[in-house]
Parts: C-alpha cells; sequence; structure tokens
C-alpha cells in the first residue's frame, strides 16, 4: 500500500448500530455492507459476533457477501470471544479480528482491577491467539486517549511482536485535543519499536465534537486507517464521520494523503443509513445534509450564481449531489428570484423584476421558504408572461 493512501475502516455495523433505537437486522446489514464494498471502503468492521446470536449471523453472512473490502469483527481479549469471531468469519475473503483491552489508568484500575503488567501480557496473549485463526489482526488499546504515552509504547511493542498488523490507538471518550492526539500519534511512530511495520488507525468519539479533526491530526501525525461512521453515528455523540474525512482528504490536495472512497456515493449511502437506522441527520450536517449545498442569503446567493466556487468549496456533483439550492426567503436578493424564476419559465426583464421583488419580499416575510407554486402565484398577480425560450 502507497504510504499516501489512507485506508477507510467503516464501523457503521459495529459502533455505528450501538446507539439506542437503530438496530438492524441481518437483511439490513447486508443491504449496507453491500454498499459499503461499492463505496470502497478497505474495511468493513461487521460486528461484535460473541455478542448475540444475531450478531453472530450477520457476521457471517457479511463474509460470504463482500468482494473486496476485509471483513472484520470485534471481540475482547480473552479466547471464547476470539474463537466465535474466527468461526464467524470463516467465510471472508479478507478476514480480520480486531482485539484489544483498556490501558488507561482508569480502566487497569476499575475497570479490571489489574495492573499494566498483566494487561501487557493479557494483550499479548489475545493477538497471539487470534494469529492461530488468521493473519491480519488488528489491536484496540481502548482509552488510549487518556493513556500515558511511554505505557502506550510498551503495550504496542508487546502486540505487534505478537503480530498484529495494525494497532488502534482510540480516543474512547472524545476528551484528546486534536493537537494532543496528533502529538501522541508522533509520539508513537518516533518510540515504538516495530511500529513502521503495521498500520496505526485513529478511532475517536465526538464527546466534544472534535471527532473529525482528531482523526484528520492523526494522519497527518502517520496514522494510514481512520475508523469511521457512515453519519458520524455511534456511542453517545457520535463518531468520526466518513464523508467528512473523506472529502477533507479530497478537498485538501497537498496534504498528498487519499482514500479509494468512491466520493459520488457519498449522498446516497448517506440516506440508506439515514432510512435504515431512523436517524435523520440534521440539516446543517457537514456533506450530505440537506443544506450542504443550500443558500438563502442574498449576497451568498448572488455571488453563487455567478460563480459556484464563491461560496461553495465542494463541487455538489463530488458527493452525488445533483446541484446546489437557491433557497428563497426573505433574505434572497433580486438574483436568486430571477435565477428561480427562469427555472420555472420565467425570463424576467429587469423592469419586470423590479415590480415583482417588493411583492416578493412581503410574501417571503410571511413564509419561511417560497417555493416554486408561489412563484407562479406571484408572476400572475403581476400578469408576468411566461417566456417561450425558457425551459
Amino acid at each position: 500500500m502507497s504510504n499516501n493512501r489512507v485506508q477507510i475502516f467503516d464501523t457503521t455495523l459495529r459502533d455505528g448500530e450501538q446507539v439506542p433505537g437503530c438496530k438492524l437486522n441481518t437483511q439490513q446489514k447486508l443491504v449496507i455492507a453491500e454498499r459499503l464494498d461499492l463505496l470502497g471502503v478497505d474495511v468493513i468492521e461487521a460486528g461484535f459476533p460473541i455478542s448475540s446470536p444475531g450478531d453472530f449471523t450477520s457476521v457471517e453472512e457479511i463474509s460470504k457477501l463482500v468482494k473486496n473490502a476485509t471483513v472484520c469483527g470485534l471481540t475482547r481479549a480473552n479466547k471464547k470471544d476470539i474463537e466465535v469471531a474466527a468461526d464467524a468469519l470463516k467465510y471472508a475473503k479478507r478476514p480480520r479480528i480486531h482485539t484489544g483491552i483498556g490501558t488507561s489508568e482508569s480502566h487497569i484500575k476499575f475497570k479490571f482491577a489489574s495492573t499494566q503488567e498483566k494487561i501487557i501480557e493479557r494483550a499479548y496473549d489475545a493477538v497471539a491467539f487470534s494469529k492461530s485463526f488468521v493473519e491480519d489482526v488488528e489491536f484496540y488499546a481502548e482509552d488510549a486517549g487518556r493513556t500515558d504515552n511511554e505505557y502506550l509504547a510498551r503495550v504496542l511493542e508487546a502486540v505487534i511482536k505478537a503480530g498484529a498488523t495494525v494497532v488502534n490507538i482510540p480516543d474512547t471518550t472524545g476528551y484528546c485535543l486534536p493537537d494532543e492526539y496528533g502529538a501522541k500519534i508522533k509520539y508513537l511512530k518516533e518510540n515504538v519499536k516495530g511500529i513502521d511495520n503495521v498500520i496505526i488507525s485513529c478511532h475517536c468519539h465526538n464527546d466534544l465534537g472534535l471527532a473529525t479533526a482528531n482523526a484528520i491530526a492523526g494522519v497527518q501525525n502517520g496514522a494510514r486507517q481512520i475508523e469511521c461512521t457512515i453519519n458520524g453515528i455511534g456511542e453517545r455523540a457520535g463518531n468520526t464521520a466518513l464523508e467528512e474525512v473523506v472529502m477533507i482528504l479530497k478537498q485538501h490536495p497537498y496534504l498528498n494523503l487519499d482514500t479509494g472512497i468512491n466520493t459520488k456515493l457519498l449522498y446516497d449511502t448517506s440516506l440508506l443509513v439515514q432510512r435504515s437506522m431512523g436517524m435523520i441527520v440534521q440539516p446543517n450536517k457537514a456533506v450530505v445534509g440537506e443544506n450542504a449545498f443550500a443558500h438563502s442569503s442574498g449576497i451568498h446567493q448572488d455571488g453563487v450564481i455567478k460563480n459556484r466556487e464563491t461560496y461553495e468549496i465542494m463541487d455538489p456533483a463530488d458527493v452525488g449531489v445533483t446541484e446546489s439550492s437557491i433557497v428563497l426567503t426573505a433574505r434572497s436578493g433580486r438574483a436568486a428570484l430571477a435565477y428561480r424564476a427562469k427555472n420555472v419559465g420565467y425570463d424576467l426583464t429587469k423592469i419586470e423584476l423590479d415590480d415583482v421583488y417588493p411583492q416578493f419580499l412581503k410574501f417571503a416575510d410571511k413564509h419561511k421558504e417560497v417555493n416554486d407554486e408561489d412563484i407562479h402565484h406571484l408572476m400572475e398577480l403581476n400578469h408576468v408572461a411566461k417566456s417561450n425560450t425558457a425551459i
């Protein structure tokens, strides 16, 4: 793999599905998995096989279905979890076991009532046991964001010796600032023996709204896998949003980092996940929100009509959106009214526009939005004829 290629690890079907009310049945998971494979994700985390018979079946069926992506199953650092995951993944063309354990002082002391040395032993044993089933083993150091860097480095050295191919550095609680998370990845790149032989992965949560920023800081400092979900769904405030990190890397070519994602499928994939999980994204959601390419301010509308790039850094077509949207409100100017009127058949002269515009503003002040039917009504009131040349 090129050192400039960032792998996209999608955990919509595992971490994303942990959201209350978002439970999917196996058939729904298969539909999403097939779309993710078409989208071009490198890894699909299909589930947590030991957690339930339904999850086991889903991972098994996804393993049979997926043609291109690696299929991954999550486990804890114990033999039973790993055995069950290996069984669920037996049909996968490219299976991966994702095993791990908490490494922060809080997890070691309160969750496991253990010691640092015993945690290292458990981590090593889990990876070594996983390697007896599959070649591709990813290790997660849960709560790595709050783990002391020197100790984290010792843990990673141990699991790399045991055969880990990917080491995952989760900001499990979404606590890190981007510079802190980036510095942690940089420290590990510079201080862990054998780190150049594995892929460092970013798994960031969005509790403080920093998941995307932290993931980008991670890859800027040497990570080459981002763990993310469609629409950023996931535990609590969610995970890193796939569509956001992919488009950030695409829109900033000077970073010299890219993914294998077919970005033209992002919007439709977002809609599929929204419908399947009943989690509708907020209108101002970056990249895939209803208003991501909508303009209602008169100044912005005039600029976009003259040249789209004036107020849009992305081409809507690049993410699968047909076109920008000029939304008529009381904040809209003459240029926007003329533009929308022409779209429905009225090629207004300057005099006609000057006559209609005051009435448009009065109407718009009473309504949230002026739609095409309202435009026809306004034109009829002003006796404006449709242009023969208008489409």
